[in-house]
């Protein structure tokens, strides 16, 4: 299978003047008027009708085993050179460019912070599922949500209640057959109030998955940096602030530190100023040796 992926970024800080005129509107555009609209629409459509809780059971058996392949981080980042993300309206140049984009982007607000400059540069590379399976196509596109199942993942938690927040959820839903159980479509589902977001089963998606690599092989990266790779895709959450009513004092206080995160992967995109990957890549390696040595189980 050929996989091409399109998710590409640059150097920028939230109060950079250059980057003025692209926030928030020039991304995240899920307009029908968007430049990749039908495509956009499709995958998460799919992916609403398809992500239930069985499915999530499923996808954890098999992906949980981390019995895919061996890699170095970077060996696993040249994988993204090959990648295009049918659920991303942005971009249409390969992810690694992206991950480099987002790290330069953090480095340049948080010199102090080298771990989260670490965050910025592998935080999408739970994509490398689809170089493991054909179905990657994304017959059931396997990005995050959260649901409101015990045991599935979904990086929007499939609740009554709060789905508005969730990207075209008045119309993509219709077919997901666990939104006509009553186990699963109640406020609370199969939770109880402040159980914590750690503890709500996410969609079975590429940040879920790198977290579970990343935990696996003992990374040191520090709390806060691992709940950006596990949840900068839950958007109804950090950018919606959405289902509060899970939430610990700590996962609030998270929040807006992951909210900050999300900043840089969404607007440091650009398909014209690519950075240097050679040129970058010796400082990226100091911090993969550092928080994520030796050879990492996929």
């Amino acid at each position: 299978m050929t996989v091409i992926i399109i998710d590409p970024s640059t150097k920028f800080r939230p109060d950079d003047p250059e980057f003025a005129d692209k926030l928030p509107d020039a991304f995240r555009d899920y307009s029908e008027g968007g430049k990749h609209f039908e495509r956009v629409k499709r995958t998460y459509r799919l992916m609403h009708t398809n992500q239930t809780v069985q499915f999530g059971l499923e996808q954890r058996k098999k992906w949980m085993n981390f019995d895919h392949e061996s890699l170095t981080i970077m060996e696993a980042l040249d994988r993204l050179n090959d990648l295009i993300d049918e659920s991303d309206p942005d971009c249409d140049v390969p992810n690694v460019y992206h991950a480099y984009q987002t790290a330069e982007g953090i480095r340049k607000s948080y010199p102090e912070r080298d771990w989260m400059h670490l965050v910025g540069l592998i935080h999408d590379l739970g994509k490398i599922m689809c170089f493991y399976e054909q179905e990657c196509e994304f017959e059931t596109p396997l990005f995050p949500i959260i649901i409101i199942h015990k045991p599935n993942p979904i990086k929007f938690i499939i609740s009554g209640a709060e789905k508005q927040e969730v990207v075209y959820s008045a119309d993509t839903f219709d077919e997901c057959k666990d939104q006509m159980n009553p186990k699963y479509n109640t406020k609370y589902g199969m939770y109880e109030k402040n159980c914590g977001i750690n503890n709500l089963q996410m969609s079975w998606g590429h940040d879920e998955y790198l977290y579970q690599v990343l935990k696996n092989h003992g990374a040191t990266i520090p709390k806060m940096g691992m709940y950006m790779i596990r949840f900068h895709s839950f958007y109804p959450w950090h950018t919606g602030k959405a289902y509060g009513h899970f939430c610990t004092e700590e996962d609030n206080k998270m929040r807006e530190e992951v909210k900050a995160f999300s900043n840089f992967d969404l607007y440091t995109k650009s398909d014209d100023a690519l950075p240097d990957k050679a040129a970058l890549k010796e400082y990226y390696q100091s911090l993969i040796d550092k928080y994520i040595p030796g050879k990492v189980k996929f």
